[in-house]
């Protein structure tokens, strides 16, 4: 239903995502996969990780990738204040034109709460 409204270029995706066939997917649809690591238990590639955010850190170099992945953050930030301060956690209406309705409200009151913050 998006892909007629807009287009994707990247799938931005935590590491829960990490996985060959989804990183495939993504790529069959003409996207750009960017994916945190999961090391799943494995100490050696862990530390690996670790050390090459050290080495790029000292050197002040980030990666498109990284710049791209970094906007994830003002997403969760979003999500996170629609379920914990505006409703989004207890939905109690049945029907998605209701839940909709309910959770477009959330976003509304949000809005406002945050231009209200640019304002003072």
């Amino acid at each position: 239903m998006t892909d007629l409204r807009t287009t994707n270029f990247y799938d931005l995706m935590d590491s829960a995502y990490d996985a060959a066939q989804i990183k495939e997917h993504s790529r069959s649809l003409g996207h750009v996969p960017i994916i945190d690591i999961n090391p799943r238990r494995n100490i050696k590639l862990k530390e690996e990780i670790k050390a090459e955010a050290k080495r790029r850190s000292l050197l002040n170099f980030n990666t498109p990738e990284e710049i791209r992945y970094r906007g994830r953050n003002t997403v969760e930030r979003v999500n996170g204040r629609l379920k914990d301060e505006f409703g989004g956690l207890m939905v109690r209406v049945r029907g998605n034109a209701k839940v909709m309705c309910h959770l477009m409200f959330g976003i509304l009151a949000l809005t406002v709460d945050q231009l209200t913050r640019f304002v003072t």
